[in-house]
């Protein structure tokens, strides 16, 4: 039985979701600001912080050690009024940014819904010059979902599933990531190995096909 609530130990983090809901990726470091490298080239990355473990399915192989529980001032933003936020910033940042957006999905958190997958449906058919990419680990219906998200939108969205198995009952051509204890196929994150500087300079996440390990969590 989990030992962590199921909502952030960061409980005063947790803020509505107003104005700036969308980070810029040249506030953080790890990201990165322009996208240099393979596609999505000139594109500007934002980033999108939700609540850890209510957002996120009670099957997470990192539920208890999530790396939310050492992020005490990340702002984290609730599920009330965000779908509504979000259409409107992410209207506003295509409109201010003509070469495109790409948009990494959560940085804390999960896709909690499939009313949620499906906004994110409507924003990537809405806006050609958005893209989106990230990590899940629903092995759920919601989990499906996402997978129809990358199918339909192959140019647009990558979004990876978070799994040490190489044996999931997914698709041939499902994309995975996976922390330091795999033995699998496989690319080490080049960030963490200072091989590039960010993910905007590698760029290896959402169009390499083999699994991403991760050598920390």
């Amino acid at each position: 039985m989990s030992m962590k609530p199921p909502y952030t130990i960061y409980r005063k983090s947790v803020r509505p979701p107003t104005a700036n809901t969308l980070k810029p990726g040249k506030n953080n470091k790890k990201l990165g600001w322009i996208v240099t490298a393979r596609k999505w080239v000139g594109k500007k990355v934002f980033s999108l912080t939700l609540e850890e473990r209510s957002t996120c399915p009670t099957t997470c192989h990192h539920w208890e050690d999530c790396y939310g529980n050492n992020m005490p001032f990340a702002h984290r933003h609730s599920k009330k009024g965000l779908i509504h936020q979000l259409r409107r910033e992410v209207g506003d940042l295509i409109s201010r940014h003509p070469a495109g957006v790409v948009i990494r999905l959560h940085v804390l958190g999960d896709f909690y819904s499939i009313p949620y997958v499906q906004f994110w449906r409507k924003m990537l058919m809405e806006h050609p010059t958005l893209s989106i990419f990230g990590y899940t680990a629903r092995m759920d219906r919601i989990g499906r979902s996402i997978l129809d998200l990358n199918g339909d939108f192959p140019e647009q969205c990558v979004i990876r599933y978070s799994s040490n198995c190489e044996t999931i009952n997914y698709p041939e051509k499902t994309l995975f990531a996976a922390n330091e204890d795999f033995e699998g196929q496989h690319f080490v994150c080049p960030e963490q190995t200072s091989k590039v500087e960010s993910c905007a300079d590698c760029g290896l996440c959402w169009t390499s096909p083999r699994t991403v390990k991760f050598l920390s969590h």
